[in-house]
């Protein structure tokens, strides 16, 4: 059983910065890939960035430079993978979710960037 709790959502002004965190507990976290997407009103939910259980990281093209995934897998079985959002803008808005492997989801954390 794999479980995924998302945290570090908020209100953030354009240009301003966030740190979203997932806890993610299992038997098998260690050697899952993990991931962060996001969905805004009214859209469809989109891929934000990867990373795989050696290191190896993926942006989707309007994060590229602005954010950056991370891991720690030091615990066997309690990973933490974070999600550093600089530079926001208005259209980061969205709940954003942690994904494991291709079929565990996170409950989501809200992001508003907004004056």
């Amino acid at each position: 059983q794999v479980q995924l709790v998302e945290s570090g959502g908020g209100l953030v002004q354009p240009g301003g910065s966030l740190r979203l965190s997932c806890a993610a507990s299992g038997s098998i976290v260690s050697i899952m890939d993990m991931g962060w997407y996001r969905q805004a009103p009214g859209k469809q939910r989109e891929f934000v960035a990867t990373i795989t259980s050696d290191g190896s990281t993926n942006y989707a093209d309007s994060v590229k430079g602005r954010f950056t995934i991370s891991r720690d897998n030091t615990k066997t079985t309690m990973n933490m993978v974070y999600l550093q959002m600089n530079s926001l803008k208005p259209e980061d808005t969205a709940v954003y979710y942690c994904r494991g492997a291709v079929k565990y989801w996170g409950q989501g954390t809200q992001v508003t960037v907004s004056s």
